[in-house]
């Protein structure tokens, strides 16, 4: 069993995702980049982009359950003709609000999410063009930490002996180099 939390996890749970995509759309209505994209948009738009983001970060795959999964969101961006201007203020804004709204501010986390953002509005770009691919019912992408898993420092065990320095270590080089040598013995 793995003690890494999931991004997800990492980031706060529902709670976090809840009130970084209400925060988020509503600085969205009133961007005037954005504020084209999501007119119309329906009240339970940011709850939808909570859930999915949520699926995304390795959550509950309550998008796949009860929104139908990746085809559903790959339609919804169908003939939208996103621009990449509005990409960018997208990815700017969302990132804005992450800050705001108080969500990790640790590069590994950073860097994970911004990987997802960054490659979903490209996405959400290539559906919303003239020639989008075709939509299938693709699997939601779940995004984890990869290279770069969070950095949890490690508590001391009371009365655990003291870990020995990198220059404590036996280094069969340096012992070498010690002797003389700078070719290792053979045998």
């Amino acid at each position: 069993m793995s003690t890494t939390p999931t991004v997800y996890e990492w980031m706060g749970g529902a709670e976090a995702m809840n009130r970084l995509t209400d925060a988020f759309y509503a600085h969205a209505l009133r961007d005037e980049i954005l504020a084209p994209v999501f007119a119309g948009m329906g009240s339970q738009h940011p709850q939808h982009v909570a859930v999915w983001l949520s699926e995304v970060f390795g959550g509950p795959s309550d998008y796949t359950a009860h929104h139908d999964g990746h085809q559903h969101m790959a339609t919804k961006h169908l003939g939208r003709g996103i621009t990449e201007k509005q990409r960018r203020r997208w990815v700017d804004l969302l990132m804005d609000t992450a800050d705001e709204v108080g969500l990790p501010t640790d590069p590994e986390f950073r860097a994970v999410f911004a990987y997802y953002i960054e490659w979903g509005t490209r996405m959400a770009l290539v559906y919303s063009g003239p020639n989008p691919p075709p939509v299938n019912a693709a699997d939601i992408p779940v995004w984890s930490w990869n290279q770069t898993p969070p950095w949890i420092p490690k508590t001391p065990r009371p009365n655990a002996p003291a870990r020995p320095t990198v220059e404590a270590r036996p280094n069969p080089a340096r012992a070498r180099l010690r002797r003389g040598q700078t070719q290792p013995e053979h045998a």
